[in-house]
């Protein structure tokens, strides 16, 4: 087994782990069912007396079989891994929690904060190419066999158990609920597209030259020349692309405008950016 297979199960064990902090600390004591097999065990909880964690592993095993059988084999260990780490993680935490007060009433704090906390978790088991099985086996399942696309299909697969949600408790859970898998979802893409989020600068300047060396010499960061064409006057025109840090945005303006004012500048977000002088660590783990 290589370092990085290591690595991966270990992220998905914490990821599995941070999951079941945010369902029962914050979203199964408040009856937030935000989506997803977590949210429909959260309702039979509720209204059956099962435990979440077992449920869970209930409702995965048969999904878990089908997708096995539809999607093959790139659904089998870790897949399985994920899913009894989810379930095991949060009856133990159930369990430990249950003689502990709640650590908030308010629905709202208990939407961002848990909402927060699985999407983290989360985020770290599909980071490490696991997953946790639930609605997106189902979605995947549903693609298979359908033209509803695997994202439509876990919308309408999440709605549909905030639906049920609103009827087995009332609207008013159902909208916190939204709230925390709209919160859940955001904070998967920043775990997936990272957190240390650089900016990309295009430079459209007659003196592009005098601006490209003077980014190389004073901010010591490269440059892409791309070779553009003006729409309206048809002239060829040199575009200058660099990858900057965030604190960097004041020196490359001041130094646009300083040769060029009249220079056209384009500032835009660019995740997870790797090569030198950016995230070199991630480049090194992707060669093991």
């Amino acid at each position: 087994m290589s370092k990085q297979t290591v690595y991966n199960y270990i992220a998905i064990t914490i990821g599995s782990l941070l999951t079941a902090v945010g369902l029962v600390v914050f979203l199964i004591p408040n009856k937030i069912a935000s989506g997803g097999i977590s949210g429909l065990a959260t309702i039979l909880h509720y209204i059956f007396d099962w435990r979440v964690g077992r449920t869970i592993l209930i409702i995965n095993i048969p999904l878990f079989l089908i997708g096995l059988r539809s999607l093959g084999t790139k659904f089998g260990i870790r897949t399985l891994y994920g899913i009894l780490a989810l379930s095991l993680s949060t009856d133990l935490l159930e369990g430990y929690c249950s003689g502990l007060p709640t650590l908030t009433t308010d629905p709202l704090l208990a939407s961002i904060y848990g909402g927060g906390i699985v999407g983290l978790g989360l985020g770290l088991v599909i980071r490490a190419e696991g997953t946790t099985g639930g609605t997106d086996l189902v979605a995947q399942i549903v693609n298979k066999y359908t033209r509803i696309s695997v994202g439509k299909g876990l919308l309408v697969v999440d709605f549909c158990v905030i639906a049920i949600a609103g009827i087995a408790f009332n609207a008013e859970i159902a909208l916190y609920a939204l709230i925390s898998l709209f919160i859940t979802s955001r904070v998967i893409d920043l775990v997936q597209e990272g957190f240390n989020i650089s900016k990309a600068t295009f430079i459209i300047s007659d003196e592009s030259d005098e601006i490209r060396k003077t980014i190389i010499n004073q901010l010591n960061r490269g440059v892409t020349i791309l070779e553009g064409r003006g729409g309206f006057t048809c002239h060829n025109k040199e575009i200058l692309l660099s990858i900057i840090n965030r604190s960097e945005i004041s020196d490359i303006k001041r130094i646009v405008q300083e040769i060029d004012d009249d220079a056209f500048v384009i500032i835009t977000e660019a995740h997870e950016v790797l090569g030198e002088g950016f995230d070199e660590t991630q480049l090194k783990e992707k060669e093991i």
